[in-house]
């Protein structure tokens, strides 16, 4: 199975002036767990996590204040669509973090691969608890 067939392409993209909790909010409502953060200064991509905005909110950083630019990660390994999911984990596993970019041939983000992506490509059809019991 290839990250296409995986990738959410609902990508929330947002600027690096936007608020923690703005990009919270976006986030939330859009039931994603990252940003693609576009710095249009720089023309550089970067991605905002769940995890970034943990990180600052348990500093006791003000989400009103802080902002994504400053919490993104810009050292962003990207995926291919045509990377199988096995390339995309071990990506994931080797760099310790849980979301990739996905761009296409020009360069273009279509799409996040998240590790839970993967897992429901890769888990057995969901099943009620008590049926898997023997």
């Amino acid at each position: 199975m290839l990250v296409r067939d995986a990738m959410s392409t609902m990508v929330l993209t947002i600027g690096p002036a936007h608020t923690l909790r703005q990009a919270a909010r976006l986030m939330s409502t859009r039931h994603v767990g990252a940003a693609i953060v576009l710095d249009t200064d720089t023309s550089g991509l970067g991605i905002l996590t769940e995890r970034d905005l943990l990180v600052s909110i348990g500093a006791g950083q003000d989400p009103d204040l802080e902002t994504a630019g400053a919490h993104t990660t810009t050292d962003v390994v990207f995926a291919s669509p045509a990377w199988t999911l096995e390339d995309a984990a071990e990506a994931m596993a080797h760099g310790g973090f849980r979301h990739l970019i996905v761009l296409d041939e020009q360069g273009e983000a279509v799409g996040v691969v998240s590790v839970r992506d993967i897992i429901r490509c890769w888990a057995p059809s969901r099943r009620h608890p008590a049926s898997l019991a023997g």
